[in-house]
């Protein structure tokens, strides 16, 4: 018998009224995610990312469709009888109260015994590696200290999922990008379902099992982060994960014309579009070998980034394609501004749109 998922939407819509008109936050979106995954929620503002994780812990009510936890229907629960827990960007801690008593308090409030109390949060202080702070306030604690804090009284209550709604939205970068690689280990050693909510490609391509790309409150596309990056599935989804190039034409004998070159696509024929990540192409003055996709432009900007040069090289057509040039070598530029250059990658980087 096939394991069920932790939480289960079926056909979910969330309609507002605003100004006396019907609007449709999310428009039915059916999705299930495993047990023990940790799974994102993606999209820009206003994509119904947070209305439907809201809807899962249960601080909206859907128009319409069904929500289950393990099975069961809590479409209508309210959120205090629904086995899951919630972290929000703000962390909400008790500011008069430690590190330990803010882990502890759900404890208290559910009177569980004072022994028990003691090891799970001290086991939960370890987890989160606070182990030895449990006497200062928040206010003595940096941010990513407090996150963790939030994190550990969210988890002492043993919840069978964790919703988390941009958490380290408000972490500065670096602090931000150490937190991803805590999650994600958090996550492994608890062994409990993460549903995180996120704008952020990056956050939800460095910790994500799979990911649910959402745009006008439908889920564009759900899957891996690899096969999302790789073949994503509509030109919304190639232009937010990441920096992508979408080049368009007539296939003809595996290939089609574009000013100064052919973009090379076998197996595909009629009109397609394909995108093609900047970290794939090569740039170089001289004309490329046969059997590749090779397209000849202008140096329009090139910006050093540190661990890699980027190139935006204008065609003549008008058209701009963007180029990641590693500095795994040498960190003098291939091209600067004004050169003239061509662009080549093989076939397989070009990756047809909707196939």
């Amino acid at each position: 018998m096939a394991e069920l998922n932790a939480i289960e939407l079926e056909d979910v819509v969330k309609e507002y009224l605003s100004h006396g008109e019907v609007v449709q936050a999310v428009k039915g979106v059916t999705m299930g995610i495993e047990e023990g995954e940790f799974f994102s929620l993606l999209g820009p503002s206003g994509c119904g990312k947070t209305t439907t994780m809201r809807m899962i812990a249960g601080f909206e009510e859907p128009s319409k469709g069904l929500i289950r936890l393990h099975g069961q229907d809590v479409t209508n629960v309210p959120p205090n009888k629904r086995d899951v827990n919630m972290v929000f960007q703000s962390y909400a801690l008790f500011p008069h109260m430690s590190v330990w008593d803010n882990v502890a308090f759900g404890l208290k409030q559910k009177k569980t015994p004072q022994d028990e109390i003691k090891r799970r949060v001290g086991e939960m202080l370890e987890i989160v590696d606070l182990t030895g702070r449990e006497k200062r306030r928040p206010r003595e604690m940096s941010g990513g200290q407090q996150q963790r804090v939030a994190l550990a009284r969210a988890l002492v209550n043993r919840p069978r999922a964790l919703l988390l709604d941009e958490p380290l939205g408000a972490l500065d970068l670096k602090l931000r990008q150490a937190m991803q690689i805590e999650l994600k280990r958090i996550q492994r050693e608890v062994g409990i379902t993460f549903v995180y909510v996120t704008h952020d490609q990056s956050e939800a391509l460095t910790m994500s099992d799979r990911i649910a790309v959402m745009k006008d409150g439908l889920v564009e596309q759900l899957a891996d982060p690899r096969t999302i990056y790789e073949r994503p599935a509509t030109a919304f989804v190639a232009g937010f994960i990441g920096t992508s190039n979408l080049l368009s034409g007539t296939v003809s004998g595996d290939a089609f014309e574009l000013s100064g070159g052919r973009v090379v696509v076998p197996g595909h024929t009629g009109e397609v579009t394909v995108t093609v990540r900047p970290e794939k192409i090569t740039i170089c003055p001289d004309e490329p070998g046969q059997g590749l996709s090779a397209v000849r432009g202008t140096v329009a900007e090139m910006v050093y980034l540190g661990t890699y040069n980027s190139y935006t090289v204008s065609l003549a057509d008008g058209a701009e394609v963007t180029v990641f040039e590693q500095n795994a070598h040498d960190a003098t530029a291939t091209a600067e501004r004004g050169d003239s250059v061509w662009l080549s990658w093989e076939a397989q980087h070009s990756y047809v749109i909707g196939s």
